[in-house]
């Protein structure tokens, strides 16, 4: 007997298009039911299974650098990047990540091209499907004794050092990490170039925004949840008011400068 398109309810069939499920046969049942709220679904499952399509695509170039070195037989290849070398407050940290090449997140990006709901959700997607994952960080004091150039290098370092799995290589965007006894390969702007430095982007980023915000608890007043410590106008305002904290990069002359020394 053949089934009656209206045999199942638009809320089963919604979830099914909700759940990632676009095939064929499902759009096919959508096109030949007679309701309204059918054809608002199927225009939804359509579009949905384009900005897939593109995020497949999109994903395939960004894989470019890490199918040249699993094409030579590297295994397991780190990306890594760092995040906070403009603040005027907060430490430097970087992130290294192995992708698992079977379970990737679709939508990885850099992380400047992601809104910050984005970012929270790729990250946990990329922690819990990743090979490994790794956190670096430079502290402030570090910061100022070896200029932030340095003290970022010191927390891509640390983030490989860090990886529960040992990578092939390392991938990273635009230095070369002194001290790895690991082959590397640097390329500028990486994170718009490599799924893995732009997972290492993402975690990087989300991880020092969460630092921030715990730093804006424990230094009130100055903003730090909102601005991540970069030197916006109302962040250069509570310098003023209030002085420099402990977690100000003294080291920069835009933060001596507003507080007269």
């Amino acid at each position: 007997m053949a089934q009656n398109p209206t045999d199942n309810s638009l809320r089963q069939l919604a979830t099914r298009v909700e759940a990632g499920d676009f095939d064929e046969s499902l759009l096919n049942r959508l096109a030949a039911d007679p309701r309204a709220g059918a054809a608002a679904l199927l225009a939804r499952a359509r579009k949905r299974r384009e900005i897939q399509a593109e995020r497949l695509a999109h994903l395939e170039s960004l894989l470019a650098l890490e199918r040249g070195q699993w094409q030579r037989g590297a295994r397991h290849i780190a990306g890594v990047d760092e995040a906070g070398l403009g603040p005027l407050a907060g430490p430097v940290m970087a992130a290294a990540v192995i992708l698992d090449r079977r379970s990737i997140p679709l939508g990885i990006d850099d992380s400047k091209k992601l809104d910050e709901k984005t970012r929270e959700r790729l990250a946990a997607e990329i922690r819990a499907s990743a090979v490994a994952v790794s956190v670096g960080i430079a502290d402030v004091e570090e910061i100022d004794r070896l200029n932030v150039y340095h003290a970022g290098l010191l927390s891509m370092r640390r983030a490989v050092e860090g990886l529960a799995s040992r990578p092939c290589h390392v991938l990273v965007d635009a230095r070369r990490i002194p001290g790895l006894t690991i082959e590397q390969s640097a390329y500028i702007k990486g994170d718009a170039r490599s799924a893995s430095i732009a997972a290492a982007s993402i975690i990087a980023k989300t991880a020092r925004d969460a630092l921030m915000k715990e730093l804006d608890a424990t230094y009130p007043g100055y903003g730090f949840s909102r601005h991540k410590g970069y030197g916006t106008e109302q962040h250069r305002d509570a310098i003023r008011r209030l002085g420099p904290c402990p977690v100000h990069r003294m080291s920069y002359a835009a933060v001596r400068d507003l507080i007269g020394r």
